[in-house]
């Protein structure tokens, strides 16, 4: 029985080998088809759709191991660069204590100190790209321009596209803290803590949820959701509040200055492969023109800046509202959200203008 049921079973065996092998016919056009027959026929019409091996060379899909590594290791650059900033500060504010400075003066002269009068201001920044705007071609944002104006180096911890709640949050907080209680690198606490944050908290995607579908009915500027905005704008001021209080408790004699960003104009411009950030919202929402895009971004810069004016009730906080500062017109941007060069260097000026007032001193 067993010899004779052998070959059977061979037969058996082979035959499903090559039904297998062979592909899958599509079903016919008509009639109720499977999950399986429905897949084949849209693989049948579109080839592309088929699964394929990898071909040689072929870069395999992200798995999450190699997309947690990637991740790792922007978190490691990040930290390297902040390590590397800390270094380069120290060594430059030590050299300038021991040998004196000259710092810039009236119409471009210099002021010369002894390093036995020299008393640097010691400052450092936390922020978003206004404080870290790409220096190699366009000469930065506002820290390395103020550096210029002040004569003395600034710890700039600012990180292009930064968001309050992450600034404030786990990681970024203890770095802050860190700062705050231990002092400066070169001795004593810090006299200033200049802040930038809370643009791209409402920017982006997001901005989506608290800006209403275009209605001709009512003006541009009332486009704006205000329990929605307002919910977002609590996270802000949540975050700026938090920085109040670690300052109080850990370096109460550090001056913290805010600023407020200028209208921004929904044109649709990114750089380097980043943004736009405003006006794909504006267009989802149905808006018929830049114009009135733009009314919705002034009245939500407007509202942050008021509530960034309301912390200054707090001891040792100085808001800069430099609203109003660039000419309403695309020239003055160097894409969506950030000034042309020249621009940067009018809020540099306003920051250098508020130290000189906070310091007049220590200023030349």
């Amino acid at each position: 029985m067993a010899a004779s049921g052998t070959p059977k079973k061979v037969k058996k065996v082979k035959k499903a080998a090559r039904a297998k092998a062979r592909p899958h016919k599509p079903p016919p056009d008509t009639g109720p088809v499977t999950l399986a027959e429905a897949k084949r026929l849209a693989q049948a019409k579109d080839p592309k759709l088929a699964a394929r091996t990898l071909r040689k060379g072929a870069v395999p899909p992200a798995s999450p191991a190699a997309v947690g590594a990637e991740q790792e290791k922007l978190e490691r650059e990040r930290r390297d660069e902040i390590a590397r900033r800390i270094r380069e500060y120290k060594a430059t504010i030590d050299i300038m204590k021991k040998r004196g400075g000259r710092r810039p003066g009236p119409k471009g002269k210099t002021v010369a100190s002894t390093a036995k009068s020299f008393d640097p201001l010691q400052i450092f920044a936390e922020g978003d790209s206004w404080f870290d705007y790409p220096v190699p071609f366009f000469g930065g944002g506002i820290i390395s321009r103020l550096e210029e104006r002040l004569g003395v180096p600034i710890l700039n911890l600012a990180s292009a596209g930064d968001e309050v709640r992450y600034m404030l949050g786990v990681e970024q907080r203890m770095l802050i803290t860190e700062h705050l209680r231990d002092g400066c690198p070169a001795g004593g606490p810090w006299d200033v803590l200049l802040f930038s944050g809370g643009g791209n908290d409402i920017v982006d995607n997001p901005m989506a949820l608290w800006v209403n579908d275009w209605n001709p009915a009512i003006p541009p500027a009332d486009h704006v959701n205000p329990v929605r905005f307002g919910a977002a704008l609590a996270l802000v001021r949540a975050g700026y509040e938090d920085l109040i209080a670690l300052r109080d408790q850990l370096s109460p004699g550090t001056h913290l200055i805010f600023h407020g960003y200028d209208f921004a104009i929904p044109d649709g411009r990114g750089i380097c492969h980043l943004g736009p950030w405003l006006k794909p919202t504006f267009d989802l929402r149905g808006f018929p023109t830049r114009a009135a895009a733009q009314a919705v971004v002034k009245a939500m810069l407007q509202q942050f800046a008021t509530m960034l004016t309301s912390l200054t009730v707090h001891p040792g906080v100085t808001f800069i509202n430099g609203q109003g500062t660039l000419a309403p017109r695309p020239a003055s941007w160097h894409n969506e959200l950030h000034p042309e060069s020249a621009g940067f260097e009018k809020f540099a000026a306003l920051f250098r203008k508020e130290l000189k007032t906070l310091f007049p001193d220590r200023l030349a």
